[in-house]
Protein backbone atom coordinates (compact mmCIF):
# COMPACT_ATOMS: atom_id res chain seq x y z
CA UNK A 1 0.00 0.00 0.00
CA UNK A 2 2.63 2.58 0.96
CA UNK A 3 4.68 1.69 -2.63
CA UNK A 4 1.16 2.40 -4.07
CA UNK A 5 0.76 5.65 -2.33
CA UNK A 6 4.06 7.12 -3.13
CA UNK A 7 3.56 6.23 -6.89
CA UNK A 8 0.52 8.07 -6.68
CA UNK A 9 2.27 10.95 -5.18
CA UNK A 10 5.12 10.64 -7.41
CA UNK A 11 2.58 11.03 -10.23
CA UNK A 12 0.42 13.84 -9.12
CA UNK A 13 4.20 16.09 -8.36
CA UNK A 14 5.13 15.36 -11.91
CA UNK A 15 1.91 16.18 -13.34
CA UNK A 16 2.12 19.55 -11.19
CA UNK A 17 5.61 20.37 -12.61
CA UNK A 18 4.91 19.33 -16.11
CA UNK A 19 1.45 22.14 -16.19
CA UNK A 20 3.75 24.22 -14.97
CA UNK A 21 5.88 24.17 -17.43
CA UNK A 22 3.37 23.92 -20.23
CA UNK A 23 2.24 27.11 -18.88
CA UNK A 24 5.41 28.94 -18.87
CA UNK A 25 6.47 27.62 -22.40
CA UNK A 26 3.02 27.12 -24.52
CA UNK A 27 0.86 29.56 -22.79
CA UNK A 28 -1.26 26.00 -22.12
CA UNK A 29 -4.72 26.42 -21.89
CA UNK A 30 -6.96 23.75 -21.10
CA UNK A 31 -10.95 23.60 -21.71
CA UNK A 32 -13.63 21.30 -20.75
CA UNK A 33 -12.62 19.68 -17.31
CA UNK A 34 -16.16 19.14 -16.55
CA UNK A 35 -16.38 16.49 -18.92
CA UNK A 36 -13.97 14.28 -17.31
CA UNK A 37 -15.41 11.45 -15.61
CA UNK A 38 -15.32 11.69 -11.78
CA UNK A 39 -15.25 8.16 -10.98
CA UNK A 40 -15.11 4.84 -13.01
CA UNK A 41 -13.04 3.72 -16.41
CA UNK A 42 -12.60 5.84 -19.76
CA UNK A 43 -10.66 5.95 -22.83
CA UNK A 44 -9.14 9.54 -23.10
CA UNK A 45 -9.13 9.78 -27.25
CA UNK A 46 -6.78 12.21 -28.51
CA UNK A 47 -5.32 14.06 -31.60
CA UNK A 48 -1.85 12.83 -31.98
CA UNK A 49 0.15 16.14 -32.50
CA UNK A 50 3.91 16.13 -31.20
CA UNK A 51 5.92 14.22 -28.90
CA UNK A 52 4.37 16.20 -26.30
CA UNK A 53 0.73 15.04 -26.38
CA UNK A 54 1.22 12.25 -23.40
CA UNK A 55 2.31 15.42 -21.44
CA UNK A 56 -0.62 17.25 -22.60
CA UNK A 57 -3.03 14.92 -22.12
CA UNK A 58 -2.02 14.07 -18.27
CA UNK A 59 -1.46 17.29 -16.77
CA UNK A 60 -4.56 19.10 -16.99
CA UNK A 61 -6.65 16.04 -15.38
CA UNK A 62 -6.20 15.44 -11.88
CA UNK A 63 -7.11 11.59 -12.28
CA UNK A 64 -4.22 9.55 -12.86
CA UNK A 65 -3.91 8.22 -16.76
CA UNK A 66 -1.88 4.85 -18.25
CA UNK A 67 -0.19 5.93 -21.59
CA UNK A 68 0.56 2.98 -24.13
CA UNK A 69 4.52 3.84 -24.35
CA UNK A 70 6.53 1.30 -27.24
CA UNK A 71 8.57 -1.67 -25.66
CA UNK A 72 11.72 -0.02 -26.50
CA UNK A 73 11.65 2.11 -23.62
CA UNK A 74 11.18 -0.35 -21.06
CA UNK A 75 14.87 -2.30 -22.20
CA UNK A 76 17.23 0.14 -19.54
CA UNK A 77 16.97 -0.24 -16.22
CA UNK A 78 16.16 3.97 -15.55
CA UNK A 79 13.70 4.23 -18.40
CA UNK A 80 11.48 0.96 -17.34
CA UNK A 81 11.36 2.60 -13.88
CA UNK A 82 10.30 5.99 -15.05
CA UNK A 83 7.70 4.63 -17.59
CA UNK A 84 6.40 1.75 -15.04
CA UNK A 85 6.08 5.20 -12.62
CA UNK A 86 4.03 7.00 -14.69
CA UNK A 87 1.62 4.30 -15.69
CA UNK A 88 3.40 4.03 -19.18
CA UNK A 89 2.30 0.36 -20.47
CA UNK A 90 4.61 -1.33 -22.86
CA UNK A 91 3.49 -1.65 -26.45
CA UNK A 92 5.04 -4.12 -29.28
CA UNK A 93 5.21 -2.28 -32.50
CA UNK A 94 6.07 -4.85 -34.79
CA UNK A 95 2.85 -6.65 -34.21
CA UNK A 96 -0.67 -7.11 -32.52
CA UNK A 97 0.18 -6.70 -29.03
CA UNK A 98 -2.63 -8.99 -27.61
CA UNK A 99 -0.93 -8.43 -24.21
CA UNK A 100 -1.02 -4.21 -23.76
CA UNK A 101 -5.03 -4.87 -24.79
CA UNK A 102 -5.77 -6.93 -22.09
CA UNK A 103 -3.58 -4.88 -19.78
CA UNK A 104 -5.57 -1.87 -21.05
CA UNK A 105 -9.17 -3.54 -20.78
CA UNK A 106 -8.48 -4.89 -17.56
CA UNK A 107 -7.63 -1.11 -16.62
CA UNK A 108 -10.53 -0.49 -17.71
CA UNK A 109 -12.64 -2.26 -15.96
CA UNK A 110 -10.94 -1.34 -12.62
CA UNK A 111 -12.42 1.80 -13.32
CA UNK A 112 -9.05 3.55 -14.63
CA UNK A 113 -8.64 5.81 -17.48
CA UNK A 114 -6.42 5.20 -20.07
CA UNK A 115 -5.12 7.63 -23.33
CA UNK A 116 -5.28 6.48 -27.29
CA UNK A 117 -4.16 8.04 -30.03
CA UNK A 118 -6.63 6.05 -32.66
CA UNK A 119 -4.89 7.75 -35.54
CA UNK A 120 -1.43 5.49 -34.66
CA UNK A 121 1.06 7.97 -35.57
CA UNK A 122 1.68 11.82 -35.52
CA UNK A 123 0.12 14.09 -37.88
CA UNK A 124 2.51 15.37 -41.01
CA UNK A 125 0.59 19.00 -41.09
CA UNK A 126 -1.85 19.16 -38.26
CA UNK A 127 -4.66 17.23 -39.57
CA UNK A 128 -6.58 14.81 -37.89
CA UNK A 129 -6.68 11.56 -39.87
CA UNK A 130 -9.21 9.22 -39.60
CA UNK A 131 -9.08 7.02 -36.43
CA UNK A 132 -8.95 3.58 -36.63
CA UNK A 133 -11.77 1.22 -35.39
CA UNK A 134 -9.96 -1.23 -32.96
CA UNK A 135 -10.60 1.13 -30.31
CA UNK A 136 -13.91 -0.14 -30.09
CA UNK A 137 -13.31 -3.11 -29.01
CA UNK A 138 -11.24 -2.04 -26.29
CA UNK A 139 -14.56 0.30 -24.83
CA UNK A 140 -16.73 -2.40 -25.11
CA UNK A 141 -14.78 -5.32 -23.27
CA UNK A 142 -13.34 -2.47 -20.82
CA UNK A 143 -17.00 -1.45 -20.58
CA UNK A 144 -15.32 1.89 -20.52
CA UNK A 145 -16.88 5.85 -21.51
CA UNK A 146 -15.08 7.35 -24.00
CA UNK A 147 -13.58 11.35 -23.62
CA UNK A 148 -12.85 12.75 -26.99
CA UNK A 149 -9.86 14.92 -26.95
CA UNK A 150 -7.85 17.94 -29.05
CA UNK A 151 -4.87 19.19 -29.39
CA UNK A 152 -4.19 22.21 -31.09
CA UNK A 153 -0.79 23.90 -31.14
CA UNK A 154 1.27 21.39 -30.56
CA UNK A 155 1.98 20.30 -34.22
CA UNK A 156 3.33 24.32 -34.82
CA UNK A 157 5.52 23.44 -31.06
CA UNK A 158 7.20 20.46 -32.45
CA UNK A 159 6.56 18.79 -35.43
CA UNK A 160 7.51 15.64 -36.61
CA UNK A 161 10.44 16.92 -38.72
CA UNK A 162 12.31 18.61 -35.67
CA UNK A 163 14.52 17.40 -33.35
CA UNK A 164 13.18 20.11 -30.56
CA UNK A 165 10.23 21.85 -29.92
CA UNK A 166 9.64 25.83 -30.40
CA UNK A 167 8.98 27.69 -27.18
CA UNK A 168 6.52 30.51 -27.07
CA UNK A 169 3.57 28.67 -29.67
CA UNK A 170 -0.04 28.63 -27.91
CA UNK A 171 -0.98 25.12 -26.86
CA UNK A 172 -4.78 24.38 -26.50
CA UNK A 173 -6.20 21.50 -25.09
CA UNK A 174 -9.98 20.67 -25.25
CA UNK A 175 -11.88 17.88 -23.23
CA UNK A 176 -15.72 16.76 -25.20
CA UNK A 177 -18.67 15.21 -23.65
CA UNK A 178 -18.12 11.95 -22.73
CA UNK A 179 -19.64 9.40 -24.67
CA UNK A 180 -21.01 6.83 -22.20
CA UNK A 181 -19.96 3.06 -22.22
CA UNK A 182 -23.72 2.22 -23.45
CA UNK A 183 -23.58 4.62 -26.35
CA UNK A 184 -20.62 3.50 -27.71
CA UNK A 185 -22.03 -0.33 -27.63
CA UNK A 186 -24.68 1.34 -29.77
CA UNK A 187 -22.46 1.83 -32.65
CA UNK A 188 -20.60 -0.46 -34.60
CA UNK A 189 -16.95 -0.22 -34.81
CA UNK A 190 -16.62 2.07 -37.71
CA UNK A 191 -19.21 4.31 -36.82
CA UNK A 192 -17.65 4.94 -33.51
CA UNK A 193 -14.25 5.36 -35.12
CA UNK A 194 -16.51 7.88 -37.45
CA UNK A 195 -18.11 9.37 -34.91
CA UNK A 196 -15.05 10.39 -32.32
CA UNK A 197 -13.07 11.95 -35.53
CA UNK A 198 -15.86 14.03 -36.98
CA UNK A 199 -16.55 15.20 -33.10
CA UNK A 200 -12.40 15.90 -32.87
CA UNK A 201 -12.35 17.59 -35.74
CA UNK A 202 -15.21 20.09 -34.93
CA UNK A 203 -13.47 20.77 -31.68
CA UNK A 204 -10.10 21.83 -33.97
CA UNK A 205 -12.42 23.91 -35.96
CA UNK A 206 -14.14 25.67 -32.69
CA UNK A 207 -10.62 25.97 -31.26
CA UNK A 208 -8.96 27.43 -34.38
CA UNK A 209 -11.64 29.89 -35.21
CA UNK A 210 -11.57 31.33 -31.20
CA UNK A 211 -7.71 31.30 -31.70
CA UNK A 212 -7.64 33.45 -34.52
CA UNK A 213 -6.35 30.31 -36.72
CA UNK A 214 -7.47 29.47 -40.04
CA UNK A 215 -9.59 26.09 -39.38
CA UNK A 216 -8.39 22.84 -41.82
CA UNK A 217 -11.00 21.62 -44.30
CA UNK A 218 -11.60 17.66 -44.22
Amino acid sequence: MLKKNLKKIWYSIGRIICLTLCKIFFSLKVIGHQNIPAEGGFLLVSNHQSFLDPVLCGCGIKRQLHFLARDTLFKKRFFRWLCFSLNAIPLRLDKADISAMKTIIEKLQKGEAVVLYPEATRTSDGRIAPFKSGLAILCRRGNAAIVPMLIDGAFESWPRNKKMFTIGKKIVVRYGQAVTAEQAKSMDDEKLADYLTSTIRSLQSQVRIEEGKEPFSY
